[in-house]
């Protein structure tokens, strides 16, 4: 099988990628690892399952007025967005023995916004526009070699059977550390790419969240926004998660770090996240009538060992990500290379645009010089 351009990640940077060469009619090939698109974008329902009214396990946020293209997007897609509920106090507690602290907020600028349906919404839409035989899930790149014939992707599938692809050009909308952890490269990489890629943190890679799903969101009945900020955990930082729809929850982000998570074990962090809640918002937190759980730094087609620790947002930049032979055949595209907005929903988009620019520049080169 042949293509001009090979996609490798079907998350929103992978998917945006495809978007752009698909309205320049450039013909491409997006393989995807997992049995869903979205990558780290994940939207379920009480049960987990996906949804069109989701809980976000992943990314949930975005600000239109600091990320216009972002705004762009959801407007060309048509999806609607709602703001992230900040009405009421917020809590703090500092100590375990100490009465938990109740102020007002301060509103929060910018607005912090959500997609209505969730940001599997974002996903699903892309997906809907492009061209089903080009999308291709259970497909995990395992090598990419350099031929005379151009570029070749082996891929393994679930059932362990192999297939080959063969591109021009080769976006990689993937973590630069995940792709040094799981893909070979013959001719190998020079030794300052790999280590960049290596050195590159994965965004939500060492996190984990937790909901609990209520039959309505009474927090808000006693003037509770729902926010809390806490020194005691396990959750260190918990918000109003509730649908668009009116699904009522709260989420938090576990402050407690991927080893310990693992030695303790996930029923026991439930537990905890629920004994939490209650003590910051009283008897009805106790009685969630489901909950979810993601660990990000057990998910394989996310993190490495070396995400176990971490977390901190990458600062921007301009890396030069690939070098050597591969230079005039790779680019990455994963959010975590964007210059501007690494690890957000917008440096996905920033990234893949920048990847897709390149790999059209390199192709009107490869025509301009068969043409001379």
């Amino acid at each position: 099988m042949r293509t001009k351009v090979a996609i490798v990640g079907g998350g929103l940077a992978g998917l945006y990628a495809a978007r752009l060469l698909d309205a320049a009619g450039i013909d491409f090939h997006l393989l995807e690892a997992r049995d869903r698109f979205g990558g780290r974008i994940l939207s379920v329902d009480s049960a987990g399952a996906i949804s069109d009214d989701g809980f976000d396990l992943g990314p949930s946020w975005f600000w239109p007025g600091l990320q216009p293209a972002m705004g762009e997007l959801i407007h060309e897609l048509g999806l609607s967005a709602f703001p992230q509920n900040g009405d009421g106090d917020a809590l703090f507690e500092r100590m375990s023995k100490e009465t938990v602290q109740r102020f007002s907020a301060m509103r929060q600028e910018p607005q912090s916004m959500r997609l209505t349906g969730g940001t599997g919404a974002l996903i699903r839409a892309l997906v809907a526009a492009l061209p089903p035989q080009r999308l291709q899930l259970r497909s995990a790149v395992t090598s990419i070699a350099l031929t005379r014939d151009g570029v070749t992707l082996a891929m393994k599938a679930a059932d362990a059977s192999s297939a080959i692809l063969v591109a021009d050009q080769v976006i990689l909308a993937l973590p630069p550390r995940l792709l040094a952890r799981t893909v070979s490269f013959q001719p190998g990489l020079e030794p300052a790419t790999a280590f960049l890629w290596r050195s590159t943190a994965t965004w939500m890679a060492p996190h984990a969240k937790f909901f609990a799903l209520y039959d309505r969101p009474f927090w808000r009945e006693r003037s509770l926004s729902g926010t809390v900020q806490s020194m005691v955990g396990p959750m260190a930082e918990i918000h109003d998660a509730t649908t668009a729809f009116g699904s009522a929850a709260l989420f938090g982000f576990l402050g407690v770090a991927a080893d310990q998570r693992l030695a303790v074990g996930e029923d026991v962090l439930v537990q905890a996240c629920i004994t939490q809640l209650e003590r910051l918002f009283g008897p009805e937190a106790a009685q969630p009538r489901a909950t979810l759980f993601k660990d990000w730094a057990t998910d394989p087609l996310t993190a490495t060992d070396a995400d176990r620790i971490g977390g901190a947002h990458l600062p921007p930049g301009r890396a030069s990500w690939v070098s050597g032979a591969w230079a005039d055949r790779i680019s990455l595209g994963g959010s975590e290379t964007s210059a501007t907005e690494p690890g957000y929903l917008a440096g996905a988009i920033d990234a893949a645009a920048r990847a897709v620019a390149e790999v059209l520049a390199r192709l009107i080169d490869a025509q301009e010089t068969i043409t001379c």
